[in-house]
């Protein structure tokens, strides 16, 4: 019998295949233990209307605008997202308010009561839980994130209103394909009968995909890049990149029954609001002024791209990167993105994944970079914030538990 949170976070994080924390060893796709799942708790998927948002990058930043004009609207907006930073409860809210722990606790003495046979994986029952929750608090609508791919993904047990894939990239080639026409036929694993699907982003590469997938389907299609090309939306997201999530958000709004649907209003301010409203961290997050301390999630090849573009923008002084990875992410490939005139602080985030610091060390000599290690991401950081004047530049990233790392330590002060 679990006794508080701590608990039940240390029994899930320890007792089930964790694919964050593991990787690979811990990655089940399929959706037979999902559809057990949903069985065992009455089907609570089906209570309420849902919306479905798979891609590359963006999706989590989508989903959060999506959520944010769903409660500015007046909705009680239930939100499932992946991973989370540094509070597993994160991953589950309505109307920006993380799951109750105690709610936890119950849920997991109830699995462990009477569900253990089904043998799911962290994300699985992590998933399952979420529908039971906003089933039993009666949300209005849920915004649900794949949680990789899209065809095997555990997510994809729901039927949604609507169906949003933002873009392709390379990502977890290992489980979703060595082309992008491959890892996009995984994404559009999502797309179901008859069910608006929005494309954040038109690729020619793999835009025949997804024409190919939504006729088969009859599934009206729209490219929100093309159908929105001239919009202009204010986001508080500021990374550059959020004007393709915002446009992508607001395309998936209009296909909704106008019983869900905002108004343009509603729109312009929940966007303008979405930190506020949700609790989103970690997008392009300025931390300081002075020195300028910007932290990003960006953890795969076009990602980190995209953000390396805009910090060449912004960036004064000399820049200093506080640096760490997965071990199952291609360094050398991802290393030919750096700037090279950076000083990095090679860290490691504390999770078992974490890319070991000979691995970074090798790719930075490979590169002829500036760079010291420091064994872990609070220290890292203290690091460059000796080392960095008033005018200049520190950037956090590399992975998402970089950031989760940081955000922990600023939170808690330790």
């Amino acid at each position: 019998m679990i006794a508080n949170y701590q608990e039940a976070l240390s029994w899930l994080t320890s007792r089930l295949p964790y694919f964050q924390r593991q990787g690979a060893a811990a990655y089940k796709p399929g959706l037979e233990r999902s559809l057990a799942l949903m069985h065992w708790l009455g089907h609570p998927h089906k209570r309420y209307p849902t919306l479905h948002v798979g891609g590359t990058n963006g999706k989590g930043s989508v989903s959060h605008l999506l959520a944010a004009a769903l409660q500015t609207k007046g909705l009680k907006t239930g939100l499932y997202t992946s991973p989370h930073l540094y509070d597993f409860r994160e991953r589950i809210k309505i109307n920006g308010q993380k799951i109750r722990s105690e709610f936890v606790v119950d849920f997991v003495n109830r699995f462990m009561a009477e569900g253990q046979a089904i043998d799911p994986s962290f994300f699985e029952l992590t998933m399952a839980m979420a529908f039971d929750y906003f089933a039993q608090e009666a949300v209005d609508v849920a915004v649900i994130e794949v949680g990789m791919g899209g065809r095997l993904d555990s997510t994809n047990v729901i039927t949604p209103i609507v169906s949003v894939i933002t873009n392709i990239g390379w990502d977890h080639m290992q489980f979703l394909g060595d082309t992008l026409p491959k890892i996009a036929f995984e994404k559009a694993g999502i797309i179901k009968p008859e069910v608006p699907i929005v494309i954040g982003e038109l690729q020619e590469e793999v835009a025949d995909v997804f024409k190919n997938v939504a006729q088969a389907k009859h599934a009206p299609l729209l490219f929100a890049s093309e159908a929105y090309k001239d919009l202009l939306l204010e986001c508080e997201l500021k990374g550059s990149y959020q004007l393709k999530n915002s446009k992508t958000a607001y395309a998936a709004l209009q296909l909704l029954p106008e019983t869900l649907k905002p108004t343009e209003e509603q729109i312009r301010y929940a966007f303008s609001h979405v930190v506020q409203l949700t609790g989103l961290r970690g997008r392009w997050e300025v931390l300081s002024q002075q020195p300028l301390v910007i932290a990003d999630t960006a953890h795969n090849f076009d990602g980190i791209q995209i953000v390396f573009q805009q910090l060449e923008q912004v960036r004064k002084g000399k820049l200093y990167i506080v640096w760490g990875m997965v071990s199952d992410k291609d360094a050398i490939k991802i290393f030919t993105l750096l700037p090279k005139d950076a000083y990095y602080i090679f860290t490691t985030p504390d999770v078992p994944r974490a890319m070991p610091l000979d691995q970074l060390e090798k790719a930075a000599a490979d590169f002829k970079l500036n760079y010291e290690k420091v064994p872990s991401v609070p220290v890292a950081y203290q690091r460059a914030l000796e080392r960095a004047q008033p005018h200049d530049t520190i950037y956090v990233g590399g992975s998402t538990f970089v950031v989760g790392d940081l955000l922990k330590h600023l939170e808690n002060g330790d």
